[in-house]
């Protein structure tokens, strides 16, 4: 049986986690397609932050039809390899603990 000093551990752990992604998804933004044509295209470390934020957007995109977990106006290869890494990321911190 468990003790209480580790349920106790185990509870603080995940409230801090929460606090975490709930700080962090204060960060997305919201771009319409016409802005998208107009802004510069996003590369590597902004595919690596949607990588590891993806959960939490595809979450919210399924009450939210202006959210998705894609950047339109992306640079190709670049924000490719940075959202796959970022999801790689999510996998690597999952597997840790």
């Amino acid at each position: 049986m468990k003790s209480n000093s580790m349920i106790t551990r185990r509870v603080f752990r995940a409230a801090c986690l929460f606090s975490l992604v709930v700080l962090l998804t204060g960060c997305a933004d919201t771009v319409t397609c016409t802005q998208a044509i107009q802004m510069e295209p996003v590369g590597f470390w902004y595919g690596l932050w949607h990588g590891m934020i993806t959960p939490i957007a595809w979450i919210v995109s399924l009450f939210d039809d202006d959210t998705a977990i894609y950047a339109i106006y992306n640079n190709g290869g670049w924000y490719d390899f940075g959202f796959i890494w970022g999801i790689g990321i999510l996998g690597v911190v999952r597997e840790a603990t």
